[in-house]
C-alpha cells in the first residue's frame, strides 16, 4: 500500500512531553512554587480527550506561574496546532526551542516543520525537518516528511516548467486558427470581388449592346412583330403560288376548234 504523508502524532508528542513534565514536577509536588502542577495535569488529560480548548485554558493558567517554561509553550503550541491555528502554534513552538533539553528541541523543530507544511510554506518546512534531524538523526518521521516535501516541491517545479510549454502550444494553435480564419475571410472577399466584377462586366456588355442597337440604321431595327408579319406574308404568298399551279390546264388536254 502506498504510504501517505505522515505527520507525527501530536498525541504522541504530548505523551512524551507529559512524561517529561510529570518527572520534573514529581520531586516538587509539595512545593508551593509549583501550584500550577494540577492545572498542567488536568490540561494533559483534556488534551488526551481531544478537548483542546479546555486543555489550552489549563496550560495558559499554569503559564501564569511559569511564563518562561519551554514545556508549557510546547504544550500550548500542540493545542493550537490541533485547533488549526498554525500561526499561533508556530510562535509557541519557536519559543520552546530555547530549552536546554535536546529531545524537546528536536520535537519542537519537527512540529515546526509540520506547522509550516500545513501553512503551505514547503521550503521553510524542509529547513525545520533538517534542524530536527541534526538534533536527532534517528527520527524516521522527520526523514520521511523531509523527503515527502522535497518530492512535492520537485513536482511543483516540473509543473511550472510544463506550463510555459503548454501555453506556447496553445498560443501556436490559436495563431494557426487565426491564420486559417483570416485566409478564409480573404478567400470570401476575393470571391465577392470576382462576383462583383463579373456583374459589372455583364452590365457593361449589356450597355454596349444597347448602344450598338441604338446606332443601327432604322431599316435594320426590325421589331419581332415586323419579322413575324413578314414571315407570315411569305407563307401566305407561297400558298397562293401553290393554288395557282393547281388551277393550270394539263398539257395533254385537246381543245376542239370551232370551225
Amino acid at each position: 500500500m502506498a504510504r501517505t504523508f505522515h505527520v507525527k502524532s501530536i498525541e504522541y508528542k504530548m505523551k512524551k512531553t507529559t512524561t517529561i513534565i510529570l518527572i520534573l514536577f514529581i520531586g516538587y509536588a509539595l512545593s508551593p512554587a509549583q501550584s500550577g502542577r494540577r492545572k498542567i495535569i488536568e490540561g494533559n488529560q483534556q488534551f488526551a480527550e481531544e478537548q483542546y480548548d479546555e486543555a489550552l485554558t489549563k496550560y495558559r493558567d499554569a503559564q501564569v506561574h511559569d511564563p518562561e517554561s519551554s514545556l508549557l509553550k510546547f504544550n500550548i503550541a500542540d493545542a493550537q496546532y490541533k485547533k488549526n491555528k498554525y500561526e499561533d502554534a508556530l510562535k509557541d513552538f519557536q519559543g520552546s526551542i530555547v530549552s536546554d533539553d535536546i529531545t524537546l528541541q528536536s520535537q519542537a523543530w519537527y512540529n515546526i516543520g509540520n506547522t509550516l507544511y500545513r501553512s503551505g510554506k514547503l521550503p521553510e518546512s524542509i529547513l525545520a525537518y533538517q534542524e530536527a534531524l541534526k538534533l536527532n538523526p534517528e527520527d524516521e518521521d522527520a526523514k520521511y516528511n523531509l523527503e515527502f516535501v522535497r518530492r512535492q516541491l520537485k513536482n511543483q517545479a516540473d509543473k511550472q516548467q510544463q506550463q510555459p510549454q503548454q501555453q506556447q502550444q496553445q498560443q501556436e494553435q490559436q495563431q494557426q486558427e487565426q491564420q486559417q480564419q483570416e485566409q478564409h475571410q480573404k478567400e470570401q472577399q476575393q470571391e465577392q470581388q470576382q462576383s462583383s466584377q463579373d456583374q459589372q462586366d455583364k452590365e457593361k456588355q449589356e450597355q454596349a449592346e444597347q448602344q450598338e442597337q441604338q446606332q443601327m440604321d432604322p431599316a435594320e431595327q426590325m421589331s419581332k412583330q415586323d419579322a413575324e408579319r413578314i414571315l407570315q406574308a411569305m407563307k401566305e404568298n407561297e400558298e397562293d403560288v401553290k393554288n395557282a399551279r393547281k388551277q393550270k390546264v394539263p398539257g395533254n388536254m385537246r381543245v376542239l376548234k370551232d370551225w
